[in-house]
């Protein structure tokens, strides 16, 4: 689907297969399909579908545009999410930080902290389960179009020439997003584990930047994988380390699985309790036999009257006579028949049924 600052589409699994969760993928400018396949059959080997985003150079200098693109995104995202919850992991690559992805955090933020529609967004962050940085996050800077014009893409000299122009013209405006850029990515510390790879000789994406944002995101309590690849060029360690990047994704995929199944026990924990519905507890079963005999001993302890004692015979031969010859009693089937025949006559006489001992 094109938007306004890019184009946005969706790489799924068959349906039949299991599907263990979401990856957006935040590619770099002016990449090409074919660039970032191997990507997306990486991850659908791994049990995850992708929604791939292809964001447009003028983003990196019209922030407007980048925002655009991110709506267009996270209204994607809700369309899925509401049919059915999942993890989702946003995995970035290159200038794809720029130009789209932190105006997704940061509208991610805001519309949680507001009234209308918080709900739905608070949906999104309470899914977004891990990160991916491959390349990045690029420091931007007066020459950051300078400097990405050297991406996979972008050859022309002509391109190159608008790139160093709109720097020159931009360069007050890139120092006041600078700030807000860093501070829109260190608050994503709360959604998962990170993966961040990068190359000590990419000059795009300098080591000992990505090393700090790595150690700031250590020390706000995250956790973080730094893989630091020898070699590679700029958003090409997956095709010189194949293996070894995938055993990583996989291990942050992993990661991500676990976060997102403790987050939803927590949520659904805390809809039953505002719901006040309490689930009896198993009981122990020694207490229970304690509970028994405790119960058997305060009945033995009951006083009791045994008729062999001399209470007993006395009470005994009080209420009961020793001599009942004179007894005037009749026969059972005589009084039954006496009584039941003529209920429906008259009423019964309690006086006329009962017999006084000569005694």
């Amino acid at each position: 689907m094109w938007g306004d600052g890019g184009r946005f589409s969706w790489r799924r699994r068959e349906e039949c297969e299991k599907m263990n969760g979401i990856i957006v993928i935040f590619a770099w400018i002016s990449s090409r399909e074919k660039e970032i396949e191997p990507y997306v059959q990486l991850y659908a080997s791994l049990g995850w579908n992708s929604l791939i985003c292809h964001p447009e150079s003028p983003n990196l200098f019209f922030p407007e545009k980048a925002t655009m693109l991110a709506s267009g995104v996270l209204n994607e995202l809700l369309k899925e999410l509401k049919i059915r919850p999942l993890p989702i992991v946003f995995a970035v690559f290159s200038s794809g930080l720029k130009a789209c992805m932190y105006k997704v955090l940061q509208i991610i933020e805001v519309k949680c902290g507001e009234e209308v529609n918080s709900d739905e967004y608070q949906l999104i962050r309470d899914c977004i389960s891990g990160h991916i940085y491959d390349s990045s996050p690029v420091d931007f800077s007066s020459d950051l179009g300078s400097q990405l014009a050297h991406l996979p893409g972008l050859v022309s000299w002509i391109t190159k020439a608008i790139a160093s122009g709109l720097d020159a013209f931009f360069s007050n405006k890139f120092e006041a997003q600078r700030t807000e850029y860093w501070q829109t990515l260190y608050s994503s510390a709360h959604a998962g584990p990170f993966l961040i790879s990068c190359s000590e000789h990419d000059s795009l994406a300098p080591y000992q930047i990505i090393c700090n944002f790595a150690q700031h995101l250590q020390d706000f309590g995250c956790d973080v994988k730094l893989v630091k690849w020898s070699g590679s060029p700029h958003v090409g360690h997956y095709r010189h380390y194949p293996v070894n990047y995938k055993a990583a994704v996989a291990d942050l995929l992993e990661k991500a699985t676990v976060i997102y199944s403790q987050k939803r026990m927590h949520q659904l924990n805390g809809e039953r309790s505002s719901m006040g519905v309490e689930y009896p507890q198993k009981k122990d079963a020694g207490c229970m036999q304690d509970r028994r005999k405790d119960r058997l001993i305060h009945l033995q302890d009951q006083p009791s009257i045994s008729a062999h004692s001399v209470l007993g015979q006395v009470l005994f031969d009080v209420c009961v006579p020793k001599n009942i010859e004179d007894w005037d009693i009749k026969p059972a089937c005589s009084l039954n028949r006496h009584t039941f025949g003529s209920s429906h006559q008259h009423s019964l006489n309690p006086t006329k049924c009962v017999r006084r001992s000569r005694l």
